[in-house]
């Protein structure tokens, strides 16, 4: 794949990046894709501990880490990410994995609040669309939420009985909205109008007791804290 876009994607900002992976091959390949892009990588890490170490040492603009890491190969990134958000809400941070930790994904993600840095949810298939990965990176870095889509299925699926209340298509919308796309990207995705959009949302922010609100991103944690069984 041809890649021509450089940092000017994300407003000309070169971000500071610390990326977190155990696995040697996966770690230096996204380390060669964001320094692709223009991105410095200030920190390579394959550890929760030594992760977290790199930031207080470095103090980077945003975190890339996986959720399975040692000792253990079961949940130590994605603690260690809930860790140094709780620590310094202000640090954006996105998690790529192969899995979906349901209830580590869905606390991480609600720490997406009015006033704190941005927070990202992909699966490592993501990263085969190169753009599309480095362009979820600078969006996370400037305070926007961006969720995998399967994400969004498995969290919609935990907790069912409020989504009786929604037709097939207000689903559809609350999958996209929780994915952080703005109403004309919903149109888009959709092949609908814009207003038949702003019509869905109202509605089913409705039949969920969730307020509208006209900041995308309060819409994007309001509706994934509602999600959170």
């Amino acid at each position: 794949m041809t890649v021509t876009r450089d940092a000017t994607t994300h407003g000309g900002a070169t971000l500071r990046v610390v990326v977190a992976e155990d696995g040697l091959l996966t770690r230096e390949g996204i380390t060669a894709l964001i320094r692709r892009f223009g991105h410095e990588v200030v920190a390579a890490v394959g550890d929760a501990d030594t992760l977290v170490d790199a930031v207080g040492a470095h103090r980077p603009d945003v975190v890339v880490t996986d959720v399975r890491m040692p000792p253990s190969f079961t949940d130590e990134g994605l603690q260690a990410a809930l860790r140094l958000r709780r620590d310094d809400p202000d640090l954006p941070i996105l998690v790529v994995s192969q899995y979906v930790e349901q209830t580590y994904a869905a606390e991480l993600l609600e720490s997406a609040r009015p006033g704190t840095a941005g927070i990202g949810y992909l699966l490592k298939d993501r990263i085969g669309d190169i753009v599309e990965f480095v362009e979820a990176l600078g969006r996370v870095a400037a305070g926007h939420t961006v969720v995998d889509p399967e994400v969004v299925r498995q969290l919609l699926s935990r907790r069912r009985d409020p989504l009786t209340r929604l037709s097939p298509r207000e689903r559809e919308v609350l999958a996209l909205m929780a994915e952080g796309r703005s109403n004309a990207a919903i149109a888009r995705a959709l092949f609908v109008s814009e207003a038949a959009v702003a019509k869905h949302i109202g509605s089913l922010l409705a039949k969920l007791d969730i307020y509208p609100d006209g900041d995308d991103h309060r819409r994007v944690r309001a509706v994934l804290a509602y999600l959170r069984g």
